[in-house]
């Protein structure tokens, strides 16, 4: 599964659990009731010029009361989500993003990176300089998330159930590894979330918990105990019908009900295209669902809904 799609579904889905769990301070400058995700390709030189595709790029009214003197009403945030173990590979075209949104939206533009493999500080402000023979002739500065520089034993502890999801990303004791996939799915089980929901922090802890072969029969005999009772449970209504397992038949049914959930009754035919797919387009699937604004989005029509 591509790192980009599932953690772009998963902020979208999470965006305020996302800036309340690692920039809190920002999050209460912002009104996240009423977010508006922007078109995220940029064409600085149409209709030939070069194309650059951003990750995520959402426009947010700011919150007045926070702070009244600010002049803008909106903002945008612009969220990059970086797989590789380097940080040079994004750095260098932040300031070129930046400075194309701001003129081209004139709004203020908060640039953040999500590190998958690059720890560093955990979270904090970086900076990308450019330097002519020692004289720095520009400086750009942006928020980050290295997840593997945070503790994954504090988040899969904490309240806020993205956290829960991404503790299994970050730094845990070897010792500590099962434990903590077999507790994240245990609070995510019991957790006050929809199906997708689940599904989509379930399905981020099953592909990222770094377990070898004595770590997983320890984490298998950990969900076999009563305490992780409701992980089974979890499992035989998401996992054992076929996105763990890949049955082709529970995929398709899990994938049905998620888009019925979403959209509402779908017809036969919709149900019928869906069992023409292979596993990893419906796994592709379900992770786009929550996050599209209609069928046609998934390939699918108006159509397909069942009068």
């Amino acid at each position: 599964m591509d790192h980009d799609q599932r953690f772009k579904t998963l902020i979208r889905e999470f965006f305020a659990e996302f800036l309340d769990l690692f920039f809190c301070d920002w999050a209460v400058r912002l009104d996240l009731s009423s977010v508006e995700w922007l078109e995220k390709e940029l064409y600085p030189d149409p209709p030939e010029g070069s194309r650059h595709k951003l990750d995520l790029l959402a426009k947010v009214p700011v919150n007045q009361v926070y702070d009244p003197r600010f002049a803008e009403s909106l903002l945008l945030v612009h969220i990059e989500v970086e797989a590789p173990d380097r940080v040079t590979s994004i750095t260098p075209r932040l300031p070129y993003y930046y400075h194309f949104l701001r003129d081209k939206l004139q709004l203020p533009v908060l640039p953040i990176v999500l590190y998958l493999k690059v720890g560093l500080d955990g979270v904090g402000v970086d900076r990308y300089v450019e330097e002519l023979w020692g004289l720095e002739v520009n400086c750009f500065q942006y928020l980050y998330v290295g997840l593997p520089g945070l503790d994954g034993v504090e988040y899969v502890q904490g309240d806020n159930w993205l956290g829960i999801a991404l503790s299994a990303l970050m730094r845990i004791p070897r010792e500590r590894i099962a434990w903590l996939g077999a507790e994240a799915l245990r609070r995510l089980a019991e957790a006050p979330l929809s199906e997708q929901q689940r599904f989509l922090l379930g399905e981020c802890v099953q592909a990222y918990l770094p377990l070898d072969e004595q770590q997983q029969r320890q984490f298998d005999a950990l969900l076999q105990s009563e305490s992780y009772a409701g992980v089974r449970a979890m499992n035989q209504t998401m996992y054992e019908r076929g996105i763990e397992k890949g049955r082709r038949e529970g995929q398709v049914e899990l994938i049905f009900s998620l888009l019925e959930d979403r959209f509402g009754p779908i017809s036969q035919a919709a149900r019928d295209r869906l069992e023409e797919l292979s596993p990893d387009k419906l796994r592709s699937l379900g992770l786009q669902i929550g996050i599209a604004n209609s069928l046609a989005e998934l390939g699918l029509s108006s159509s397909d809904l069942e009068e």
